[in-house]
């Protein structure tokens, strides 16, 4: 049981919190890694929001914003995503605080380099090298991403389109639209209702490396997902779009889930149609993993060289750690500098699986 005292910090914690740090722990955002940690109640643990762990009751979900604060409240660690080692061993974790807590609290005002620059008192050079140093990304990107967040909780919460859109900040309808396709994956109205109006069919099946689920709209596929039980999968389906009809298709999907049982063993050269849901970056990433052969690995610093970014390495990681659809974005194959597996979102077994196997299908066809 928690003290009294620790209680009481907790609920000094909970001033900060806001609606979009669940938003971002559900879908295990690695962009908010370094901005807050996340406690579980029923564990006892602390948490970094990109975490692969499984994801908590959102009832059971306390906020802080460093290990110093979580731990004395009584949690400890995670073993995982180890929140209470620092993600670089040099730089200045307080310029990211005070971006992240200027941009935060002010919500839909221009969040451009001379502008945080004079609010802080921070060079901008200083202050953009230092920010994307330690966190992989621009401000401006931090600010984007939130922008996104703060659109979602109003959609979510009800409120009409144009609230949420100006409340979180977008100037005009076009520019929201123009990326609601890709980042909401439907238009804003149709994400406000929860999924209203959205038919989502989905099937399971058994693979090499466990159950999968396969999830599609009439765009394509929207989620590749794996796990140790259909009932966990279905779950997680349901919470991104409640109000969603989704219906169970597993003759209509079969050969969805064929090609991928294919893909697994790499074997096989039909690719799935796809309904990703990305930003700019995340697309530009998810589009080169797929350009890398079956059998082959990169590294993720090898991956931002090659879009381009050769200083995003961290942001390449964050991309792989957000792709929803398994194996058709083969995230799998980007591993770490030293030729080890790394982190995975389905599990590091499942990883190495995916690589042993593919080597192999490889050296027979060689």
């Amino acid at each position: 049981m928690l003290s009294a005292a620790a209680r009481g910090m907790m609920a000094g914690e909970r001033q900060f919190r806001e609606g979009s740090y669940w938003d971002a722990v559900a879908g295990r955002d690695g962009a908010m890694n370094g901005v807050f940690l996340y406690a579980v109640l029923t564990t006892g643990i602390y948490c970094r929001p990109g975490c692969p762990s499984r994801r908590p009751k959102r009832e059971n979900v306390v906020y802080f914003r460093n290990r110093e604060s979580a731990e004395q409240a009584g949690f400890r660690p995670c073993k995982r995503c180890r929140p209470d080692m620092a993600e670089s061993p040099s730089g200045n974790w307080d310029v990211v605080e005070k971006v992240c807590r200027y941009i935060d609290t002010h919500a839909g005002e221009p969040a451009t380099l001379e502008v945080l620059s004079r609010a802080l008192g921070i060079s901008p050079f200083h202050l953009q090298r230092t920010f994307k140093t330690l966190t992989g990304i621009a401000p401006r990107a931090y600010a984007d991403s939130r922008r996104l967040l703060a659109l979602k909780v109003g959609l979510r919460q009800g409120h009409s389109v144009t609230r949420s859109m100006y409340d979180a900040g977008y100037g005009s309808s076009s520019r929201l639209y123009e990326r609601a396709a890709t980042q909401l994956g439907m238009t804003p109205a149709r994400y406000r209702k929860q999924g209203a109006g959205v038919t989502i069919r989905y099937a399971t099946g058994h693979t090499a490396i466990g159950r999968v689920l396969i999830a599609a709209t009439e765009r394509g596929v929207c989620s590749i997902q794996f796990g140790d039980a259909d009932a966990a999968l279905e779950h997680a389906l349901r919470a991104e779009f409640p109000r969603a009809a989704l219906n169970r298709a597993d003759r209509e999907l079969a050969g969805y889930i064929r090609i991928i049982r294919d893909q697994i063993r790499g074997r096989g050269s039909e690719r799935l149609p796809l309904d990703m849901r990305a930003t700019a970056f995340q697309r530009l990433v998810w589009e080169h993993l797929q350009a890398i052969p079956r059998g082959a690995t990169k590294s993720y610093s090898e991956v931002a060289r090659a879009i381009g970014h050769p200083r995003a390495a961290r942001a390449v990681a964050r991309a792989c750690a957000t792709n929803s659809l398994a194996v058709a974005i083969p995230c799998h194959r980007v591993v770490r500098e030293n030729g080890e597996a790394g982190g995975y979102r389905w599990g590091v077994e499942r990883k190495q699986k995916l690589l042993d196997l593919e080597r192999r299908e490889a050296e027979k066809q060689a």
